[in-house]
Parts: C-alpha cells; structure tokens; sequence
C-alpha cells in the first residue's frame, strides 16, 4: 500500500532512535533544531526524527544522517532556560528521505513513509511473536529495570511489526543496533533480529549476574567474619581474657624492653609495634611488620664476647693449625698486643690474597678460635646484585635484609670474625654493583653507621674484624681494594708441604675415616714423593686429595689382608697412585741451542715456561706461536728488535734477517700465555740460536725488556722461585731492581738457588750462555 511522500522538516538526532508507536520526550538545544521544531507546528505538527551517525558531531552534513528515521507528531512543547526546549512527540511510521529540499536556516528533506506488509494469520510470525514475548518475558525479570505490566500490555498486540517496535523502544541497546531494528521493513526479518539481540542481552546479563552474586559472596564473608571477631573480643572482655591479637602485642612488647636495644632502635621498634595493632593480624600489612620486627629482635645490637687478649696462646693456636703464613700470623698477633694496650681499636680489614689451596679461608676460622670470637662466611662468588650486601626495600614484595645484615644475625655478636670469601669473584649487571655496596662495609670511619635499605637503621660494624680473600687482585676496583691490608699469601714450599701433610693432613683424613694413627703411618719419603711426583700446585689441596686416596687403598688392604697396621713407603704409594704424573729434571739434562727455561706467575702459584726458538731460511719474518698473548708478543718484537739493532756485538751477521726467519714458540700451546716477564727469556733464546751457543740446561731467567737492553723488574718472585726449585733448577737470573722481594723467599729455598741479578742484558747472557772455548 503506498502512501503519497512528504515535505516535512527534519532534526538529526544524537544517540536517540525513535520507533512507530512510541512516546518519548527530549531536549532540543541546537538552533536548527529549534527552527525545525517551530516549522513543524505551523505545519499539522509532523516532524521527520533521523538519528545522526556520530553522536559527537555538532553540525552534521547530510552525508553524516542515516537516510530512515521515524515520522512523529509533536503532542507538547516545554521551553525551557537557558535556550533549550523540551518536546513530547509519538512515532507514526517509518520513513526514508528521498532528498533533501533546504539545509538552512533548518533541515526539510521530502520522505517516503514506509508501510510493512502484516502477516497476522502466518504460523511463523505467531511463533516469532511467542518466543518474543518469552524471551523479554526473562530480560524483564534479569535486568529489573522494567515492569512485568509492559508484558500484559503486550499481550493484546496481534500486529508483529507493532510488537517488535514496542520491545525494541524498551531494550538499552546502542545505536547502530536500534537503526538496524528501524531499517528492518519486514516485520518476520525484524522479530528474527530482535530475538537474537534479546539472547545476547540476556547472556551478558547471566555473566554480570553471576560477577555479582560472587563478589557478594565474598564481600558477605569477610564481614561475617569481621563480626564474630568482634563478638570473640567482646566475650573474651566480658571473661576477662585477652585475645590471641593482645598476647602477641604483649609478648613483642616485652622482647622490645627486655632487649638492650638503641634509643632510635627502640623507638622504631615501638612505632612499629603500634602499626601492627592498628592493622590487625590478619592483613597483609601486619605479615610483613611481624616479620621486621622479628628480624630487629634477633640481631645483636649490644651483645659481645670478650676477645683473648692472651698473646702466647693466640700463637700457640694459630701455630697449631697452621704452618707457615707467618705474614698473617704476625698480623693477628700485632693485632692483639695493640688491643690489649689500648681498647678503642677498630677492627682491621684483612685482605688475604694467594693461589688456591694455601689455606686462606681456613686460617681465617683459626683466627676466630685464637680470639674467641664467633665466626660468619659470606661467600661472594657470582655475586651481581647490589641487594645482596644492602638488601631489598620493604616495599618491595618478600623484602629480606642483606646478607651481611643475615650474618651478624648468624653471628649473634657484635663483634664477629666476618670472612668474605672470594671478593674478587664479584660481577655486576643491571641491578647495581655489589662492589659499590660494600665501600661502606669495608671502611673502618663509615662502617660504624652501615644502613641496611631493608632495615633502614644505622647498624655498627665498626668492632667487626673483617677479613677478605681473593686470587688475584687484578678484578678488585681499586676503591675497594684502597679499604684494604693486604697481605699475600703465596705457595708452599717442598718443606713446608711436608711439615702440613705430616702433622695437619693425615691427622686429619686419618681421623675422618675413623682410623687410629698408629694403624696407617707415613714414612717421610712416602710424603716427599707424593709431593714431587704426584702433585703440582701452589697449595695443598690435591696434596690431601692424594693423602686421602692413598689412606683409602691402604684400608682395602687391611681389610682384604687382614692386617692390623701399615707403614706406607714410597713402594706402596707407586702402587697405590699409578706412574709417576710430574717429572722436572729428566728434560733438562742438557745445554740445547735456543732452549731456554722462563717463569711465569698464574692465579695458581708459580710456573716453569720454556721458550723455544729456531732459525730457518727465509725473509727475516717473525713466527710466534704457542697461544702468546699481546704483551708477549711485544716483548718478543721488541727482542728482535734489539737483537737486529746489536748482531755484530754478539758475532751475528748484521744481515741475517734478509735470509733467515725466526720461529719463537711456547710449548703446551692449548694454554694462553701473556706478561712482560718473558722479555729477556725470549732474546737469550734468539741470540743463542744465531749466535750457535747453547744455554746452561740448570739456568732459569724472568725479566722485561726494553730496546736499550735494560732489564726491568717483574712481580711475583717468591712463586716463580718456587717453581724453578720444583723444576730442578739450581742457578735463577732476576732484575737487579727485585733484589729487595728476595726477603720473602723461604730460607731452604734460598739456599738451595744461585740468584743472579741483572741490571742489563748483557748480565743476562753472560750466565746463561756457554762460551766457546
């Protein structure tokens, strides 16, 4: 059925639709707008209501309305202040815009009103009608925002387009849905579309209720419980008891005043204490304080012990656990006289740096027992966290102390003997430098105040005796290393290995495997040959894993022989341990041409390093190998270098680099080598070879060079002495300006070893070369 067009005036609305047969009253404010509206009452009242596409738009082109809207009658008109009018208007049917006649000063467009086909006697749209009516039967009941009268209103409605307008002017829905619901002119197409958006609103509506009855659930479970604390309080008043909250209170509060804490300490303690009755028990907040105040209860604000003061049995201890290291010895012992002469010193900072093995770590606990002091270690090895010496801040989530804080508590004084095992294994990253962190640790005038970012207290370091060790120094920031004594430690010599095996070492793995000494001893040879031929190190470590085998196989030979004792000889410890592993002077017997034997210090004690050197025809090209490092090879550049600037002065054709090549290499290639101590080593070796005069076999050389021949002095000695006297060596060539370090070699190392000192190269040469007669 068609109906004739219309010329009406025309307002866009903003997230409003309006459908056939509905009622709705809205503000106007736009002066377009208000112009259409007063158009319209001149004309039958019949005005064209079209949602715009974009609420947000103030001005919209007619481009930016939808082109079906809803014609309506205009029943009142309500102005309003402040330029706004109120109007009531009721949908009579769709309507589509055809064109648009004027867009000033108020927008009139012709439109078509769209009639719908009804199909009342169709079964489809009755069952569409049904399940309609049903589903917002249930959204009614779901949301609640509505009246179940809508729906006995509804029941007399036969027309399906009239239902599914009435339903949708209802639904809270956006407006692209609505005008999907208005563009719809079959009215089946349009109860199809209503109903599936009716199942999505209701699903949504399961979800939310269902959010809802859970957090009810919860909110209705912590007051329940809040309530029947509150009544348990209040009965346990009305009983004159006190209740689990108040003892807990009571007891911190008589550990705070029984402790002898600091005032500010004190106070803290306090503040804290009243946070946590304020909080309750069952916060989190209150977790974390009773853990804070846990930990200022345990830590050992005042409590000491009293240090032996007695200097003889200090010696005696220290003598009895450990041989040699007199350096260290000598140290505690200056210590202690000085404390006993004058109570307000401050602890030392002892930096113990050696090779492994030496004992460092272990005569630090024989320092605590000397002076009767409890002992912490804290190993700093892969350490890369700036926390782990200051520790983590208490907002952070599981906030713990550092863990020098952890080991004054450990130590439970607080004057402990402190150990920082393997400071020179620090590293850092992103998190901080743990270096850094420890300045303040280790400085005697700042450690008196250390604070402790979990704490964040001042805690007194100052009456802790501090001792550090490390390998080597070289990884040590030089800040850190400044706070420092140290005191070297280095390798052990064949004596002094013996002495510690013979009265520490087999005492000790003897009494590990529960074994009698006079079950299992030791001849001296037995122990001098497991030193020289089956170890190899600066310390003494292998030495006792060596012992310890070789206790192992003699206690299966007791057990399988039936034996009730046995004297371990050198024969027995050829069978125990297999073939010799390590010789020395079976290679050196005799001179060779451009042999000749250097020293070399490592992070593991002293070493022997051979130089080879060997002329070939060729172009006067320089061939190094054996995995130098570049100090090495400048040394052994600038060697050629003199050797090519001197050949005539030691009968060397002035030319021979336009004929020969020269090949330097260090054995045992698969060991990187580097330092500038192989300087002289490697020019004797090439003068040797060109000038065709072997070197003494028994001669052993450290030494840099320079390109005048001056020989300068290296670090170090006292290790490489060792190892030339593990090598067999008997005559030691060393810089004339290292005479001075030849105090710290060991008397039955110095006078079993000729030391030569050198001040130019020439010295050098002149002892280590074999003259032609």
């Amino acid at each position: 059925m068609e109906q004739d067009n219309k010329n009406l005036p025309l307002i866009p609305l903003r997230g409003i639709t309006i459908f056939p047969y509905m009622v709705m009253h809205f503000d106007v404010g736009r002066e377009k707008s208000i112009l259409a509206l007063e158009e319209a009452m001149l004309n039958e009242q019949e005005i064209f209501l079209v949602s715009q596409k974009d609420a947000k738009i103030e001005e919209p082109k007619v481009e930016e309305i939808y082109s079906i809207g809803t014609i309506c009658t205009i029943k009142q008109i309500l102005k309003l202040p402040g330029n706004t009018v109120r109007v009531l208007v009721e949908g009579i049917s769709r309507a589509r815009i055809i064109k648009y006649i004027q867009d000033e000063p108020f927008y009139r467009g012709e439109v078509e009103p769209l009639v719908e086909v009804e199909y009342s006697s169709d079964k489809k749209c009755e069952a569409l009608m049904r399940k309609a009516k049903d589903i917002f039967d249930e959204y009614i009941n779901m949301s609640g925002n509505m009246t179940s009268e809508l729906l006995i209103s509804m029941d007399d409605l036969e027309s399906p387009g009239r239902l599914a307008d009435i339903i949708s002017s209802y639904l809270m829905l956006k407006g692209d849905k609505k005008q999907e619901l208005l563009e719809a002119y079959d009215a089946e197409e349009r109860l199809e579309k209503l109903i599936y958006i009716l199942n999505n609103e209701l699903d949504i509506l399961k979800i939310e209720r269902k959010i809802g009855v859970k957090v009810k659930k919860n909110i209705d479970k912590v007051q329940r419980e809040y309530y029947l604390r509150e009544q348990l309080k209040a009965i346990q008043e009305e009983l004159g008891e006190d209740d689990e909250d108040k003892k807990e209170i009571n007891k911190y509060k008589n550990k705070i005043n029984k402790a002898k804490l600091p005032k500010s300490v004190k106070e803290k303690a306090l503040y804290e204490l009243d946070r946590l009755k304020n909080s309750g028990s069952y916060s989190a907040e209150g977790g974390v304080i009773r853990t804070y105040l846990d930990w200022m209860l345990e830590l050992p604000w005042n409590a000491e012990t009293d240090d032996n003061l007695d200097v003889k049995r200090a010696r005696e201890v220290l003598e009895k656990e450990h041989y040699g290291l007199e350096d260290v010895k000598d140290r505690i012992i200056e210590y202690l006289a000085v404390r006993k002469m004058s109570n307000s010193l401050k602890g030392p900072i002892l930096c113990l740096v050696g090779p492994p093995g030496v004992g460092k770590t272990s005569i630090a606990r024989s320092i605590a027992n000397a002076l009767n002091r409890n002992f912490v270690r804290m190993s700093l090895g892969g350490v890369r966290d700036e926390a782990e010496i200051r520790g983590h801040r208490k907002t952070y989530v599981g906030a713990i102390p550092g863990r020098v804080i952890y080991g004054m508590k450990q130590a439970k004084t607080r004057n402990p003997l402190f150990l920082l095992d393997e400071i020179d294994k620090m590293s850092n990253d992103f998190r901080g430098d743990p270096a850094d962190a420890l300045l303040e640790v280790l400085d005697a005038e700042q450690n008196s105040t250390f604070r402790d970012h979990y704490l964040e207290l001042d805690f007194d370091l100052s009456k802790v005796l501090f001792i550090t060790t490390a390998n080597s120094l070289d990884t040590i920031p030089r800040p850190l290393l400044d706070r420092m004594e140290v005191i070297e430690v280095s390798g052990y010599t064949y004596e002094e290995k013996f002495h510690i095996a013979k009265n520490h070492l087999i005492p000790k793995q003897l009494k590990e495997h529960n074994i009698e000494e006079q079950s299992i001893t030791f001849a001296d040879s037995a122990i001098y040959n497991v030193i020289e031929n089956y170890t190899r190190e600066s310390g003494v470590r292998s030495l006792e894993r060596k012992l310890a085998a070789v206790i192992r196989k003699t206690i299966a030979e007791m057990v399988e022989k039936d034996k009730k004792s046995i004297n371990i000889t050198t024969n027995h410890i050829k069978k125990y341990l297999g073939p010799v592993i390590y010789t020395y002077d079976k290679t050196d017997k005799e001179d060779k041409l451009g042999v000749v034997m250097g020293m070399a210090w490592t992070g593991y004690g002293g070493d022997t390093l051979p130089v080879e050197v060997t002329v070939m025809p060729g172009n006067g090209k320089l061939e190094l190998t054996g995995q130098l490092g570049d100090v090495m090879k400048e040394s052994a550049r600038a060697g050629f270098s003199y050797v090519r600037a001197n050949a005539s002065k030691y009968g060397i054709s002035p030319d021979f680099y336009k004929d020969k090549d020269i090949h330097i290499h260090a054995p045992e290639g698969a060991v990187p080598k580097d330092g500038p101590s192989a300087g002289v080593t490697m020019i004797t070796a090439m003068i040797s070879v060109l000038s065709n005069k072997k070197v003494r076999h028994n001669v052993a050389m450290t030494g840099e060079i320079t390109l005048t021949g001056r020989v300068l002095p290296i670090g170090g000695l006292k290790e490489k002495s060792l190892a030339a006297f593990r090598a067999g060596i008997d005559t030691v060539i060393i810089p004339k300006d290292n005479e001075k370090d030849m105090l710290k070699i060991p008397k039955s190392i110095k006078s079993k070893l000729k030391f030569i000192l050198a001040d130019k190269i020439d010295d050098v040469l002149t002892n280590a070369l074999i003259s032609e007669e």
